[in-house]
């Protein structure tokens, strides 16, 4: 009897080990999902709910908001003991906002529903963390690569299903959609995700998490409103110099207190500067791309370009994008092994400045989008999969969340900045009196993106051998878990 029970124990653990990698990268690709559900959107929302088209952009803004607030604060609590207990909840947060926006209670709570499906953002850098400290090295290192790259293929494949779903059953027809997927991810990742009580439990840094939140939510507020605003307003100016203010009075904060959000002195190490910084730069240029093929390809024919196309054919342009980004995950590792991982960092984002390049001077027809977008895919693929790897090495493992979870902040802003940017350029080489831009922006915008990516390979080659490392203690692998 006693026997039976041990190999029905046996067997169960081993079924929620292989089970374990599948769901995590699911979670991801949820989250990534629920999170730019509201992106094609927002011109629908406006009519239904009556707002104006800004008003709309609220929708999209406050999930990026809530998710760059949460993730670091997510990130350290994950690192201890409560890893299990903080996934789920940030999940059941995910489905509780998703029946929220789905239900016909007006803008207001919609916006509400949309804020808690933010919180979502902070469970693939917990889901990276698992996937290190769960698994054998030689599984780790892919399901590390191909978690990391679950927030770029999930764009891809969010777009066109939005649209299908708007189409079908309506604006909130696609929240339904966000709350049955949420609660599918819940219910498997109740069933496999390991425990972490043996950790030792670490104080959270309070007041750390509620400056670095005011910060980052100030900031993205300037990125993503500066547009409305106007980038010379003084309300904006004077948004942006506090929360510069706030992040400086963070990083003295973090210096000197004894349990940081965020170690600091591991963010000085030459491979963790590294990923972080080509992080932001390279989400600079991946969302740049995104918003100029999105826009150029639902532009009216009768502007002279564009193929005024419904958002259900603007996602399908995407899917290359996201099938090319899993591709790339499968590829870094026979990549890292006949170069280095290093060396992958700027090959990825070479790639990308190549992507940006062919759309500068090749955009007349479809097929040259779709080559586009797969070639961008396969580079932020190639970018996105090895960062999370480069970091594992170089950290604790009682670090991994914070320290990963600090890298996908970096990417919010990143993706933020990106938006903003092209929204400026297309902006500014549109005519008075005129409502859409020349087809010349378009080239314009794409030549400052192949500079940002050239900035991204630049600073990938040459910041390691810059950099200062940083010594870093060795610390041994936890014991594996498993869920109870």
């Amino acid at each position: 009897m006693e026997q039976t029970e041990r190999a029905a124990q046996a067997q169960q653990t081993q079924w929620r080990q292989r089970a374990l990698v599948p769901v995590l990268v699911f979670l991801g690709l949820v989250v990534a999902v629920i999170s730019s559900l509201g992106a094609p959107l927002v011109p629908t929302i406006a009519v239904l709910d009556h707002v104006s088209l800004s008003g709309a952009q609220w929708s999209l803004t406050i999930t990026l908001l809530v998710g760059a607030v949460a993730t670091p604060t997510m990130g350290r609590l994950g690192d201890g003991p409560w890893r299990r207990t903080v996934v789920l909840a940030g999940s059941a947060v995910v489905l509780a906002g998703s029946v929220l926006a789905a239900l016909p209670l007006g803008f207001g709570w919609l916006v509400v529903g949309r804020g808690l499906q933010g919180v979502g953002l902070g469970l693939t850098p917990l889901a990276i963390a698992t996937a290190r400290d769960s698994l054998p090295e030689h599984r780790a290192r892919p399901a590390v690569a191909l978690l990391s790259i679950t927030t770029v293929a999930g764009v891809g494949l969010g777009y066109p299903l939005t649209g299908l779903i708007t189409e079908a059953f309506g604006v909130h027809g696609g929240f339904w959609f966000a709350a049955l997927i949420a609660a599918a991810a819940l219910t498997a990742t109740a069933l496999v995700l390991p425990s972490t009580r043996d950790r030792a439990p670490r104080p959270l840094d309070t007041l750390g998490a509620v400056l670095l939140g005011l910060a980052l939510a100030g900031l993205l507020l300037v990125l993503s409103k500066g547009e409305t605003w106007g980038w010379a307003s003084p309300g904006l100016l004077a948004l942006a110099a506090g929360s510069l203010l706030l992040l400086v009075g963070w990083t003295l904060h973090e210096l000197r207190t004894e349990h940081p959000l965020v170690d600091l002195r591991l963010v000085r190490h030459r491979t963790v500067l590294t990923s972080n910084v080509t992080g932001l730069i390279a989400g600079i240029a991946m969302y740049l791309l995104i918003s100029l093929v999105t826009r150029f390809v639902q532009t009216p024919t009768t502007a002279g370009y564009g193929f005024g196309t419904s958002v259900v054919v603007t996602g399908l342009v995407l899917l290359p994008f996201s099938a090319a980004s899993v591709l790339a995950s499968r590829t870094v590792p026979v990549l890292a092994r006949r170069t280095s991982s290093a060396l992958v960092l700027p090959i990825g984002c070479l790639i990308c400045l190549l992507s940006l390049l062919v759309f500068a001077l090749a955009r007349s027809s479809f097929w040259e989008l779709f080559v586009v977008m797969g070639i961008a895919g396969f580079g932020v693929g190639c970018t996105f999969a090895v960062m999370p790897g480069l970091i594992v090495s170089a950290v604790p493992a009682g670090e991994t969340g914070s320290a990963i979870s600090f890298n996908q902040v970096l990417r919010y802003v990143g993706y933020s900045t990106g938006s903003a940017l092209s929204a400026a350029v297309l902006q500014a080489r549109t005519l008075p009196g005129e409502l859409l831009p020349s087809g010349s922006g378009y080239t314009v915008a794409a030549l400052i993106g192949c500079a940002v990516s050239a900035a991204a390979v630049l600073v990938a080659v040459v910041l390691p051998r810059r950099a200062a490392p940083a010594p870093l203690l060795p610390t041994p692998r936890p014991e594996r878990t498993v869920a109870r």
